[in-house]
């Protein structure tokens, strides 16, 4: 990690927007967001840009059965797993490229972003990725020990891919690892082994040499995730502010050695989008950080190693609730970055 990272509480999504025509979600992206803009994911375009299916192309004997995933292995299943070892060993991208069919969003952002100062980019992480595709008895890929080493690979391989094609738009590239099963991570319903889950993340990580970040969009052991080598971890601070505040001594720990928080301050719900203004948002913004202060971190240090976003997704609003969530973020980051000074 870099000895400092300071964004100065940046206003950046999550990623999915509720748009069917691609050019116009990217046009909203880069109308509030024009300093670190994300390509938009549209799930309601395609059921191909599911954010689990988005990123299934390519990997051996995978089938669509509805709206979900299962894999089938075929003659040559073996062989190809196989492949994916040696490709991730040796970097070979090509074959990892997420088409215009399942990321129109991403193509049309390549096609009409101007040159950046920086960006950000997504993929679904190896747990939830892992738990969502099944095999033919309906068990998740992610129990089984094989299929298990093979999945961070191969989404290695996605992240890696992606962040060579952002790397045409700007040198400093951002892409989050977006992981909303974790808030199951303990759970008897998921029976993941703690221990087992910074190794499937690290194993992405390794395809990201630019920063790395870390969604969870809800309550989760927070201890295991601070302690991986995430540069950015992102969470819901509109919801779930309190589940992060127990664990002082990690974040201040993350903060410290240069991590950034991305605050997600801005409600993804319709209903509470329509009672909050700047204002509130800043005071609640507050309430979220206070208990770090208390621990010795300044709040002008939270700040500067801060981003705002959204709680998460935006994918279902509707597109003039999207845009008033992205708005309130932009506004609400000027109105942060005026009073403690960011440029």
């Amino acid at each position: 990690m870099p000895p400092k990272l300071e964004f100065g509480c940046l206003p950046a999504a999550i990623g999915s927007m509720p748009h069917i025509d691609p050019g116009e979600a990217c046009s909203l992206v880069l109308k509030y967001l024009p300093a670190l803009p994300a390509w938009p994911q549209l799930p309601k375009r395609s059921l191909k840009e599911n954010m689990n299916i988005q990123f299934s192309e390519g990997f051996p004997g995978i089938t669509l059965r509805g709206d979900k995933l299962q894999i089938e292995p075929g003659e040559d299943f073996e062989a190809r797993l196989g492949q994916i070892y040696a490709d991730a060993d040796e970097g070979n991208l090509d074959k990892y490229a997420i088409s215009a069919e399942y990321a129109a969003g991403l193509h049309a952002f390549l096609s009409r972003s101007p040159r950046l100062e920086m960006v950000k980019g997504q993929v679904t992480g190896p747990v939830t990725w892992g738990l969502s595709v099944t095999d033919k008895k309906a068990l998740a890929i992610l129990y089984d020990e094989n299929l298990a080493e093979i999945i961070p690979k191969f989404l290695r391989l996605k992240a890696s891919w992606q962040e060579n094609v952002l790397r045409r738009l700007s040198p400093h590239t951002i892409i989050f690892v977006d992981e909303p099963y974790l808030l199951s991570l303990g759970s008897v319903f998921v029976p993941i082994p703690e221990e087992k889950v910074p190794a499937l993340l690290e194993e992405v990580f390794r395809g990201i040499k630019g920063l790395k970040g870390l969604h969870c969009c809800g309550d989760t052991n927070w201890a295991v995730l601070l302690g991986t080598s995430v540069d950015i971890l992102s969470f819901d601070a509109y919801n779930y502010a309190s589940s992060l505040a127990c664990y002082p001594a990690e974040v201040k720990a993350f903060v410290e050695r240069g991590g950034v928080i991305a605050w997600g301050i801005v409600p993804n719900d319709e209903e509470a989008l329509g009672k909050e203004s700047v204002s509130s948002l800043k005071d609640r913004l507050g309430e979220a950080m206070a208990p770090f202060s208390r621990e010795g971190l300044s709040l002008k240090q939270l700040v500067k190693q801060g981003l705002l976003t959204p709680s998460c997704g935006l994918a279902a609003l509707s597109p003039e609730a999207a845009s008033r969530a992205l708005e309130l973020t932009a506004s609400l980051s000027g109105s942060i970055r005026r009073k403690y000074g960011g440029s």
